[in-house]
């Protein structure tokens, strides 16, 4: 569910194409605003996926990982009854979950008084909320934990469902990020962290991430869900396989609120393990997702990371940051790159980073610019870093019988 498509195919068409999803914003008035623009969902009907009543008392972003845990479970085939419930989790990220509900009842009670808050705006609001529903919606009994690490929690999200299934905890975990939060709080604030693009006049040109011209990302929402299971889980019922997640690595950088170390070393650290925990060596790495924000520190830090990792690998390895295309989904951002970074190795096809026209002196790698590319892929990586300091890398390759 993103800015460029509802639906897996939708998404991954115009992400081929190398379509933005970037707009004016909608939402409310933006016209006081330094940042103008966001990468809204467009055409998007709750009550497409779930009953009018659900629809109405959940807020977007639940009904967002509703709707994306819907298409995945119908593509997955998986079916959950009562015998193997408990052995199926839901383990979700997000990373502001219901801010619209907050915005919506603080204005409630200071017009209208307090008892007239709705008795849904707590359940609404909060982020696990959205792990909570899509258990109830599917009878997923297993372990239910919603990540809140601020952008990373997705990949976080994804990463712990795997490390949930190989303990021994789970037989299958409903697993990714979601997110909906263009809202006035959400875009002041960023703002007033000079955090975002301004470049309102061209919202489609605003996400550059490595361009010498990028002066900010571009918020965005949507969910990104995936059904993981075991090998043999997946074997015995006859499962499609698009991949297999072999490596999760995670850091913590101890070093900035909002900002990297220039030196990017818990970056490093965080892909080091993932590589370490997937037993390959980085040259074996066909494509970087990146993190890629479109941020003047992320961009150049993320490229020293890679080129800290990677070594003489790092000028050969292509890199490329779909937030070009569907903005920054803060904590949905690593389900849906996850998704993307699957389905690269899957069809063979490097997604490209658009409006990159020329790069600063050291964000000098091959970051796919501006066309995707057909190339065999066997393994991909994907990165998110989230404010805090806290990093998450997950690793998967290409599923060969």
């Amino acid at each position: 569910m993103t800015p460029i498509g509802i639906g897996v195919e939708a998404s991954w068409a115009a992400l081929c194409a190398g379509k933005s999803g970037i707009g004016e914003i909608t939402r409310f008035d933006a016209s006081d605003y330094t940042t103008r623009i966001a990468a809204e969902v467009k055409g998007f009907n709750p009550e497409d996926f779930v009953p009018k009543k659900d629809a109405r008392r959940n807020q977007l972003f639940i009904s967002y990982a509703l709707a994306a845990s819907r298409m995945a479970m119908e593509d997955s085939g998986l079916s959950i009854d009562a015998k193997n419930g408990p052995r199926i989790g839901v383990i979700t990220g997000c990373g502001l979950g219901g801010l619209a509900t907050l915005e919506e009842h603080t204005m409630i009670i200071n017009t209208r008084g307090p008892k007239r808050v709705s008795p849904f705006f707590i359940p609404m609001m909060i982020g696990n909320m959205a792990a909570g529903m899509i258990s109830i919606q599917f009878g997923a009994k297993g372990p239910n934990l919603s990540i809140a690490t601020a952008c990373a929690a997705g990949t976080h999200a994804v990463g712990e469902a795997y490390k949930n299934i190989q303990r021994g905890f789970s037989d299958a975990v409903i697993t990714g990020g979601m997110e909906s939060v263009i809202t006035p709080t959400c875009i002041a604030g960023f703002g007033a962290m000079k955090a975002l693009s301004t470049r309102n006049d061209d919202p489609e040109r605003a996400s550059r991430p490595f361009d010498k011209d990028r002066d900010g990302f571009v918020v965005g929402e949507g969910a990104g869900i995936l059904i993981i299971e075991a090998l043999e889980h997946a074997l015995e019922r006859g499962a499609r396989i698009y991949g297999e997640v072999i490596g999760y690595g995670m850091s913590g950088d101890g070093y900035h609120m909002t900002s990297p170390p220039p030196d990017a070393e818990g970056a490093v650290r965080c892909m080091e393990a993932a590589i370490a925990d997937a037993g390959i060596s980085c040259d074996q790495i066909d494509y970087i997702n990146a993190h890629g924000t479109s941020t003047p520190l992320n961009d150049l830090y993320e490229t020293r990371a890679i080129k800290t990792v990677f070594k003489e690998h790092a000028k050969s390895v292509p890199v490329s940051s779909t937030k070009s295309m569907t903005g920054h989904l803060l904590g949905a951002a690593g389900g849906i790159e996850t998704v993307f970074s699957t389905l690269a190795a899957y069809h063979d096809i490097i997604p490209p980073t658009i409006n990159f026209e020329s790069g600063d002196e050291e964000c000098d790698l091959d970051y796919v610019p501006n066309i995707a590319r057909k190339t065999p892929i066997d393994i991909v990586m994907s990165n998110s870093f989230g404010f805090g300091g806290t990093n998450a890398a997950i690793i998967v390759r290409k599923y060969r019988p």
